[in-house]
C-alpha cells in the first residue's frame, strides 16, 4: 500500500499523541481516519453539488419563472457602448 509521510508541528504531534491516547488507538489510525473521514465528506459534497446542478438544469424553466428578477439580462440586452 502506498505511503505518505507527513510532517506536523511539534504541538500538533503532541495534540495528536493525546488524542490518540484518549481514543485508544495508535497515531496512524488517527490520521488516517480523519483523511478518509475528510474524503467521504469531500465526495458527498461532490455529489451533492452534482445532483443539485442536475436538478436544476431540469427545472430551469420553473426556477426562471418563479424567480425573474434573479434571471441574468437576456444577451444584447443593456447599454449600447
Amino acid at each position: 500500500m502506498p505511503a505518505l509521510n507527513v510532517e506536523f508541528s511539534d504541538r500538533e504531534l503532541e495534540d495528536l499523541r493525546q488524542i490518540a491516547r484518549e481514543r485508544g488507538t495508535s497515531m496512524k489510525a488517527l490520521v488516517r481516519e480523519a483523511a478518509a473521514a475528510d474524503i467521504a465528506r469531500h465526495r458527498a459534497l461532490q455529489e451533492g453539488a452534482d445532483a443539485f446542478r442536475r436538478f436544476f438544469a431540469t427545472h430551469a424553466d420553473e426556477f426562471a419563472a418563479a424567480f425573474p428578477d434573479d434571471e441574468p439580462p437576456a444577451k444584447g440586452a443593456g447599454r449600447a457602448a
